[in-house]
């Protein structure tokens, strides 16, 4: 070889070698013929070069003779010098060198002929080896050496090979087809065709499928070595034609020429089969070229499909690399590529620049997609959007089983594909943590659609262990964390840890190495987190927007008159409104995609299957028990465990917002055991709640139960309802865990906690309505008002001061609206200026949204006092309580029949969901429950703020008129009545009795004659014991100085209250006195 051949040839040259076998002789590096045949020049293995590399005439040399010989080994399959360095290439006539075109390995004897002379091996009868032969490889690379052949027997075009034909003319050798000259015939038809490796794949389909046929014979066998040699030469020709196009006569394309065929049916003849792919395999040892060119084919497929969507033909590029990953070896080397997993890689780019990124893009929850599916969605009905939602979701459910089943096989090749395969999905959420920050930029994160589908195929991957039985959660390892974990948590929230806190923990390293299962687990954790749980999250903030855009536009519309006489701008503004219409358009668009992939019933059942598993692991790690073979013991210990406390968050977030969609949206799919288990960690982090910090997750377990009670259209208690009444963990703890909570919600520590705590309460009455026709509960709020006081005294002072404010706000809101109905008026309001007019409609419907709202806790809020008093008259009428809640039903009792009840007439009361007379009803049936009780008669009889002996009757005329209640309890109302009129009385005398009281005596709060005063021992003030414990129910301070007070601290002043004690019996006895003075003697 000259010492001036480029670069490129000796690379060229390279490959020939490989893909042929043994390198060439030493006579054909030098270029002369020799040995079994002599190879080409080395500069031959370009298709037309005449030149050396540095420019210069190639000397042309004496053309050899065709060499037909039998080799000298006796066996016909013995090896050959390398025949790829011999490409039997035509020079210039004028200079023609001779070529060897012997086949690489040694041409079979010819069978010996028997004494008619015939061939022993023939296929027809009479027909020799070489006519078979001739025939075989005419029909197997559809060439001829005969030019008036134009087609074959089936009618398929053949390609004359001149050269060959000219060849054998002049070396004086039969014109027939042989392995001898296949070599240079299949060059000669490839630079025949425009398209080279479309031929030589169908030339391969053909061979191989004549190889498969032979198997089952000798290896001996002629015909079964022909098939063999044309099958290697086929293969070798396929590869030159992807490596070394200009072999050809082709340029050097731009793209993968493989590409394009492994997107074509493996059948049709110019896709790839297994058989190719299998042949590929076995040469990848020896030619390091395959593995690029099948490995950069299939990143030319991903390339490709990264500029597609569901709405282009993208099923053939997933097929593709499905039938790619079937094989280990390729399997390997995908993963090796470096676009499988790149560094430092953006977010946003791994969708389309890692390998697998665009096949799990593909999603109908993009735009492109969902204007597809939904087109004019806001004049379509529901049956169309469900049919439309029904269809995206069969399309996505077969793309993901694919994108499984290509996982799966990555997985399983082998260790190596395994660990990188994990390693793409930790880079997927690792990258991904903005995506549940307060404000996302959809430009620097992954889309929702790409990080749904990773959340399936991972939920899919640990289906293998999660059994019924939890035989395998051991498994999970418990310090995976702390092992060189592939899922970055050291800037989440933690469960119940500070930063520095989790640090310290998790600087702790632990020796090991890390399970296959706790990898896939930890990973589905965090993938749910930022994929199934943050799309439902932009669900709810694009439903927002929604809304917020229909208002504006139909704010902008109201302004087209402003236009109207002016065409320019009201061309211009039409344009802009309806660039604002599309864009409201494709966000419905995507909210109905959104919707129906989440709601998908199969995969939520999935993801819900895996949240079990993470349930019962997370209360395993808290209490330390071996669930579920052992039972759940509460209260958990005072402390949480660290290892519990340092988890990220999202473990917990992410079973509270998975199972409050499905409560909500799909309650069916819940299985009677997913219920039970659902109920007990909803209960257990009630109940123990010091061990989750965040008050919105604890807040979360409530929405589930409350979710879970709303009646069905097939079960009234809802899916969770009939468990909660029978389920021995729910009888034991559930009451206690609401009550607790209902405590908690007062301050939940954020900005809007005082409207949160509303909203929680409302969920929890829900779920304690569903529970209380069970008498196991009412007999476990007894048992809590008995063993528990200041825990359910505060609990009752927290329930009323709700009732308290929801109805005063009500009624304000009422109030409101009545008055700036009649200013609003056609009949009042034509002096009103058109911003005043605006500004009264806008706080109009400010007080009706206020109302709806609160009216709704109201009446919630009043059956719960309802219920609570009709079980625990004394519970409610203890000293700490009574007074409060008799001037509530006083105040109220004022307001619904009183002189100012025209206030609250409003139209349509209804969508308030304000029923005057049930709410009367209900707050006499509270008087009723607690009339029985002289304490309350008397805390009635004291309000001087709102008790009126007037509304008392005033209530029996309205529930008389409309029969609200039956005659017994109308007769005990009175009764009730006529009893708080007599304590009244009894009060006013007790008072003129007394006289004037010294201010020392009266209570510093409520100043009422103190009963039993304490000292509070910080500010020395003496106050009366019922009211400082009812002050520290709501503030546990000092109201005097504000420091930090216990009702345990007070101390009874013994001396003030003797003499209050004296001071009464002292005013007794000068009115017994002045009585006996007044009466005349008795002289009979």
């Amino acid at each position: 070889m000259s010492d001036t051949t480029s670069d490129a040839d000796k690379i060229r040259n390279k490959r020939l070698a490989k893909l042929g076998g043994s390198g060439p002789s030493p006579s054909s590096a030098n270029g002369e013929p020799g040995g079994e045949g002599a190879p080409a020049p080395a500069n031959s293995a370009s298709a037309s070069s005449k030149e050396s590399a540095n420019g210069s005439p190639v000397d042309p040399s004496p053309k050899p003779k065709i060499n037909i010989s039998k080799p000298s080994q006796s066996s016909p399959t013995s090896p050959a010098p390398n025949p790829f360095t011999q490409l039997g290439m035509k020079q210039d006539k004028s200079s023609k060198p001779e070529v060897n075109i012997q086949s690489g390995r040694s041409t079979p004897q010819k069978p010996q002929l028997g004494a008619e002379g015939t061939s022993r091996a023939s296929s027809r009868q009479g027909e020799s080896i070489e006519a078979w032969e001739d025939r075989t490889l005419s029909n197997v690379f559809r060439i001829t050496l005969k030019p008036e052949a134009i087609h074959d027997a089936h009618g398929h075009p053949l390609r004359f090979v001149s050269e060959v034909r000219v060849d054998l003319v002049e070396q004086g050798m039969p014109i027939r087809l042989a392995t001898s000259v296949l070599e240079q015939a299949l060059l000669e038809a490839a630079q025949q065709v425009p398209q080279p490796l479309e031929y030589l794949l169908g030339c391969w389909k053909r061979v191989s499928k004549l190889f498969r046929g032979m198997r089952s014979g000798s290896t001996e066998d002629p015909k079964y070595i022909v098939a063999k040699e044309a099958r290697r030469l086929c293969m070798s020709y396929c590869i030159f034609a992807v490596t070394i196009p200009d072999m050809f006569g082709q340029e050097l394309p731009d793209e993968n020429p493989l590409a394009k065929h492994l997107l074509v049916d493996p059948d049709n003849d110019s896709g790839i089969c297994h058989d190719f792919l299998m042949e590929a395999i076995a040469r990848m040892p020896e030619d390091e070229s395959i593995k690029d060119v099948l490995v950069g084919a299939m990143e030319q497929v991903s390339r490709d499909l990264s500029k597609m969507s569901m709405n282009d033909n993208y099923k053939p590029y997933v097929q593709a690399l499905h039938n790619f990953v079937r094989y280990p070896p390729l399997v390997d080397a995908l993963t090796q590529s470096p676009s499988f997993l790149p560094d430092d890689l953006p977010p946003q780019d791994i969708e389309n620049k890692t390998l697998l990124g665009p096949f799990f893009h593909l999603s109908p929850m993009q735009p492109e997609v969902a204007i597809n599916y939904f087109s004019s969605p806001q004049t379509r009905d529901r049956a169309y959007i469900k049919n439309s939602q029904d269809a995206l979701r069969m399309t996505l459910r077969t793309h993901q089983a694919e994108l499984f089943d290509i996982t799966n096989l990555i997985i399983k090749a082998s260790k190596e594909p395994r660990e990188r395969m994990l390693n793409w999905f930790a880079m997927v959420v690792n990258s991904n943590h903005k995506k549940r920050a307060m404000q996302v930029d959809p430009k620097t994160v992954s889309t929702d659609g790409f990080m749904v589908n990773v959340t399936i195929i991972l939920d899919q991957l640990c289906e293998p262990f999660m059994d019924a039985t939890f035989s395998k959660v051991d498994r999970i390892d418990v310090h995976y964390l702390r092992r060189n974990p592939r899922v970055a948590i050291r800037d989440e929230t933690k469960i119940n840890a500070d930063q520095h806190t989790s640090d310290r923990f998790y600087d702790q390293h632990i020796d090991g190495t890390n399970n296959f299962i706790s990898e896939v687990f930890f990973l589905t954790v965090a993938a749910h987190h930022y994929g199934t749980e943050a799309a439902n999250t932009k669900l709810s903030s694009l439903q927002r927007e929604i809304n917020h855009m229909e208002k504006q536009l139909e704010k902008f519309e109201s302004e087209r008159h402003n236009y109207i006489n002016n065409p320019n701008q009201l061309r211009m503004f039409e344009d802009a409104l309806k660039k604002y219409r599309d864009q409201l358009e494709k966000y419905h668009c995507v909210v109905h995609a959104t919707r129906g992939v989440l709601l998908d019933d199969l995969a939520q059942a999935r993801s819900m299957l895996f949240m079990r598993y993470v349930i019962v692991w997370l209360l395993r790690l808290a209490s330390g028990a071996n669930l579920p073979k052992e039972k759940l013991h509460l209260p958990l210990p005072d402390q949480p465990p660290e290892i519990f406390a340092c988890l990220p968050e999202y473990f917990v977030e992410d079973i509270v917002d998975n199972f409050k969609f499905i409560t909500r949206y799909l309650p069916q799919i819940i299985t009677t055991t997913q219920c039970q288990e659902l109920i007990q960690i909803c209960i257990t982090f009630l109940r123990s709640s010091e061990y989750i910090k965040n008050p919105y997750l604890k807040s979360g377990l409530v929405t589930i139960l409350f979710h879970g009670v709303w009646p069905q259209w097939n079960r009234s208690k809802g899916i969770l309802g009939d468990e909660l009444n029978g389920m021995p963990f729910a009888l034991d703890h559930l009451l206690h865990a609401l009550m607790k909570f209902y405590i908690e919600a007062e301050s939940t520590g954020t900005h809007t906690q005082f409207f949160d705590k509303f909203n929680i309460r409302y969920e929890i009455f829900q779920v304690i309505r569903c529970i209380w026709s069970n008498s196991v509960y009412r007999e476990n709020l007894a048992t809590e008002a008995r063993v528990n006081v200041d825990f359910f005294v505060r609990f009752v002072n927290l329930l009323l001061n709700d009732v308290t404010f929801v109805l005063d706000e009500s009624f304000t809101a009422f109030n409101t609206i009545n008055g700036l109905s009649k200013e609003l008026a056609p009949s009042t309001s034509s002096s009103l200026s058109q911003q005043e007019r605006t500004d009264k409609e806008e706080a109009l419907q400010a007080a009706q949204g206020k109302a709806k709202s609160y009216m709704q806790l109201t009446n919630e809020t009043v059956s719960m006092l309802k219920l609570f008093t009709d079980a625990l008259a004394d519970s409610f009428t203890m000293p700490e309580v009574v007074q409060r809640l008799a001037d509530m039903l006083d105040y109220n009792l004022d307001a619904l029949v009183g002189p100012k009840r025209k206030n609250l007439h409003v139209e349509n009361p209804k969508e308030y969901s304000f029923d005057p007379k049930t709410l009367l009803s209900e707050l006499v049936d509270v008087y009723l429950n607690l009339g029985g009780k002289e304490s309350f008669r008397v805390a009635v009889a004291r309000d001087g703020r709102s008790y009126k002996p007037n509304n008392f009757e005033a209530a029996q005329d309205v529930m008389k008129r409309y029969a609200l209640k039956s005659p017994d309890e109308m007769t005990r109302f009175s009764t009730l009545a006529f009893q708080i009129a007599r304590a009244k009385e009894e009060e006013e005398e007790e008072e003129q009795d007394l006289g004037e009281i010294p201010d020392e005596f009266l209570d510093p709060l409520v100043f009422t004659l103190m009963e039993d005063p304490v000292i509070l021992p910080a500010s020395k003030t003496t106050i009366d014991r019922s009211t400082i414990r009812s002050h520290l129910l709501s503030d546990p301070t000092d109201p005097f100085n504000r420091s930090p007070l216990k009702i345990e601290d007070v101390v009874p002043d013994e001396e003030m209250k003797g003499k209050i004690a004296e001071f009464k019996a002292t005013k007794r006895a000068e009115k017994i006195a002045a009585r006996e003075a007044t009466e005349p003697m008795d002289t009979a």
